[in-house]
């Protein structure tokens, strides 16, 4: 899978995933700095999941009429050690790959996944 960690993505988590076998771009080394909005302009371009644990992403993809479509998965759990992240992320990746044009949420014991809005473009 394509992803694209968001630079508050601890790097422990990029390395895990790129191990189990994804396509992994870190905001941190890419480009650093980078705004949420062109965060989200470097995933539609390479058509990359945006993950983070960051919440703005949410405003981003449901109220600011953005054009979204990559798909965006918050964590939103504690994180307790950057190996708990990384842990928690693979396992998430391996029990799901229905992630785009969703918006989705990891939490330590479950995922929800919301559509993102067909807005005109």
């Amino acid at each position: 899978m394509k992803l694209l960690a968001d630079e508050n993505f601890p790097g422990e988590a990029v390395e895990a995933l790129r191990n189990d076998g994804h396509d992994v771009i870190w905001v941190r080394t890419e480009f650093p700095g980078a705004s949420d909005k062109e965060v989200l302009a470097h995933a539609e371009a390479e058509n990359r999941i945006v993950v983070t644990f960051d919440k703005d992403f949410g405003e981003l993809a449901f109220r600011s009429g953005l054009r979204i479509s990559c798909g965006v998965i918050l964590f939103r759990i504690t994180p307790r050690s950057p190996e708990f992240v990384a842990n928690l992320a693979v396992k998430a990746f391996r029990t799901r790959n229905d992630w785009t044009g969703h918006f989705s949420v990891v939490e330590e014991h479950r995922i929800r996944m919301i559509p993102l809005p067909d807005l005109p473009q």
